[in-house]
């Protein structure tokens, strides 16, 4: 077989991922959060971009000047724009004069206040909340806020004196992580510092006395310690109960009571003292920003009888495309490079418009769907709501799969019954146990959490009597599933409940 080079014409079709295509995606997945941030850069980024804060700023800027709140009695009206009325206008309204009516006051319309000071008109300007534009700046007052590494910092400068000892303690201080616990190892501290393993421990029982009380222990056993001794309520009871936090979580309270050596009423105590102490001391010092979930769609009821849904327009950056600037920049354009730079920016910032645009119509056709295919839960509850999955809103919306999960991913809807994910919607199918309609799967989740929270202490429900009652509900599950979804929401087994509710009548 010889082999030749020769030219052939071929025709076929091929899906090219162009930029355009590939931004357009992106921003289908974002949040609000991140969709906020891309928006910014982009403004950054291209100049023939414009938010519109400057338009709103404007037109507020332009509005109708505002009127006095009291105006003039019987008729007479007075524009504030106008300048201040005369004195002989004043006693002629009043029919009187000005030194009749206010006294102690007649002095001021005759002549000008005299002025402060020049230093109390300059610290009165750059003073007041430490700007020079005569602005009020009540940010200026606020502190800043104490992070937990600079409070042990400020209790160990007092507290140690001994420069090699202060050094160890600012390592220490370093391995605290959030909670307030020590996260590495004193032998490798010891070993990186070189020095011995007494000295770390010495400045580490200095660190454990710090507030708040618990800090810098090195487990929970520890940490609770800790916040009983300063309480004064470490016995040897208390100790033992310390000791064996394993069966105080699974509630074995017959074990506790033997190696503690008390009866029921002491070991209640004992559990509601550490009841109140705080696992997790460092917290208090959070440094991390906790972001609130701000809904993409809002869901109310309509007059007749369906849904509304809305898009929250809060949440979607407002961006416009600068034509005029455009127009003037591209007239003074002479080489070919800022030619380019302009066309290419231009065609950027009109795709990025097109893009959002598309992003709020997708989000709000497929949440229209989720609606209509859901109307069961926004009328009754969790208890109605009905398998889902991407393939039957892609299809019900001529939508490919993957986009309807980009667009509920990270994306929320408030509703009457709360915030809920878009993807809470979606959820696995239960077949009936008749040959009925399928179950949702987060509706058998919640039949079994309201199925154990009816449970009293002499009926305790095992997983194959929960088997039981569900198939009498019409409801065909098996009893692994069943206890994978009590464990998905962290409940106990029915003999750790069986402990809980019979053993020792905590509270």
């Amino acid at each position: 077989m010889a082999l030749t080079q020769r030219l052939q014409i071929r025709q076929s079709q091929a899906l090219v991922m162009t930029p355009q295509l590939m931004q357009a995606i992106k921003l289908l997945q974002l949040s609000n959060l991140d969709l906020v941030a891309y928006v910014e850069a982009e403004l950054e980024r291209n100049p023939l971009l414009d938010s519109g804060a400057e338009d709103e700023r404007a037109a507020a800027e332009a509005g109708p000047e505002q009127t006095q709140d009291n105006p003039p009695a019987d008729g007479d009206t007075w524009n504030a724009s106008e300048s201040e009325p005369s004195r002989n206008t004043i006693e002629d309204a009043l029919d009187t004069r000005t030194e009749d009516v206010f006294p102690d006051d007649a002095e001021i319309t005759r002549q000008r206040a005299p002025e402060g000071p020049a230093a109390y008109s300059e610290w009165a300007a750059v003073g007041a909340g430490g700007r020079d534009d005569g602005e009020y700046n009540l940010e200026a007052f606020v502190p800043a806020e104490t992070t937990l590494a600079d409070w042990l910092r400020g209790q160990l400068t007092l507290a140690v004196t001994m420069p090699a000892q202060r050094m160890i303690g600012q390592y220490l201080i370093d391995l605290v992580d959030e909670a307030g616990y020590i996260s590495g190892d004193l032998d490798a501290a010891a070993e990186r510092l070189g020095t011995g393993v007494t000295e770390i421990a010495a400045v580490l029982d200095t660190l454990q006395s710090f507030d708040p009380p618990g800090i810098c222990a090195r487990d929970l056993a520890e940490c609770l310690t800790l916040q009983l001794k300063e309480r004064d309520r470490f016995d040897p009871a208390m100790a033992a109960l310390i000791a064996r936090l394993d069966l105080l979580a699974k509630r074995d309270f017959a074990a506790l009571k033997k190696i503690c050596g008390v009866g029921d009423e002491d070991l209640a105590d004992m559990i509601a003292e550490i009841r109140r102490l705080n696992p997790k001391p460092g917290h208090a010092f959070g440094s991390a920003i906790v972001q609130p979930i701000v809904p993409d769609v809002f869901v109310r009821p309509g007059p007749d009888g369906g849904w509304i849904v809305e898009l929250n327009s809060d949440t979607l950056p407002k961006v416009l495309v600068n034509q005029t600037y455009y127009s003037e920049v591209s007239a003074t354009a002479r080489r070919d490079t800022d030619k380019s730079y302009l066309a290419e920016c231009l065609q950027s910032a009109t795709w990025l418009v097109r893009a959002l645009d598309q992003r709020a119509r997708t989000i709000l056709k497929v949440a229209n769907e989720i609606v209509r295919q859901q109307d069961g839960f926004f009328a009754r509850g969790v208890e109605h709501l009905r398998p889902l999955n991407l393939k039957t809103v892609a299809e019900a919306i001529s939508m490919h799969e993957s986009t309807v999960s980009r667009v509920t991913a990270n994306k929320y809807m408030a509703t009457s019954r709360g915030i809920f994910e878009l993807k809470y919607f979606f959820t696995s199918a239960i077949a009936a146990s008749h040959g009925g309609e399928a179950h949702s799967a987060e509706a058998v989740r919640h039949r079994i959490k309201q199925l154990i929270d009816a449970e009293t202490a002499a009926g305790v429900l095992s997983d194959d009597t929960i088997v039981d009652k569900l198939r009498e509900a019409g409801i065909d599950i098996a009893r692994r599933t069943v206890a994978k979804y009590r464990e998905a929401m962290r409940i106990p087994s029915s003999v750790q409940r069986r402990r809980e509710k019979q053993a020792v009548p905590v509270t």
